[in-house]
C-alpha cells in the first residue's frame, strides 16, 4: 500500500512543481512538505494561500488513502481552510490525518505549519474536509 501511495504522489505534477515531498506516511496520517519558493509567494512575500491549501489537501488525501482499499485513490469531495496567520519562513509542513474513516466517505483534517530559519514552526492553517475513494 505504501509504495502505491508514493507512486500516486509522484504522479502529481503540481506537487513536483512546488518541490513537495511526501515525508511521512502511516495508518491514517501523512506529511507533505515543500519549500516556500519565490514562485509561490503572494504580493506581501508570504507563501500564497493556494500553496498552503494544496499541501494540506494533499496530506489529508494521502492520510485517507492509507485506510482505503488498495485499488482506490482519494478524491476530495469538499475541503475547508482557516488561515490562521501569514505563512512566512523557509518551508511549509502539512500534516494530514483521518478524523473518521468510512466505506464511502472519509472525514479528514490537516494542519499546515511554516518552518523558519531558526527551526521554529508556527501553525498557519487548519483544514477539514471529506474524501471519497475513486
Amino acid at each position: 500500500m505504501t509504495e502505491a501511495i508514493r507512486q500516486s504522489f509522484a504522479r502529481q505534477t503540481m506537487m513536483t512543481t512546488f518541490g513537495a515531498e511526501l515525508t511521512e506516511l502511516g495508518e491514517g496520517h501523512a506529511v507533505v512538505e515543500a519549500p516556500i519558493g519565490d514562485f509561490a509567494r503572494q504580493q506581501h512575500g508570504y507563501a500564497h494561500a493556494g500553496l498552503t491549501f494544496a499541501l494540506g489537501d494533499t496530506a489529508a488525501g494521502y492520510a485517507a488513502a492509507t485506510l482505503m482499499a488498495e485499488d482506490a485513490e482519494p478524491l476530495t469531495a469538499e475541503m475547508k481552510i482557516n488561515l490562521l496567520r501569514p505563512a512566512s519562513g523557509l518551508r511549509l509542513i502539512a500534516r494530514g490525518r483521518v478524523v473518521k474513516p468510512g466505506r464511502r466517505i472519509v472525514v479528514v483534517g490537516a494542519t499546515v505549519s511554516a518552518l523558519d530559519a531558526s527551526g521554529e514552526e508556527r501553525e498557519v492553517a487548519i483544514l477539514q474536509g471529506t474524501m471519497i475513494p475513486a
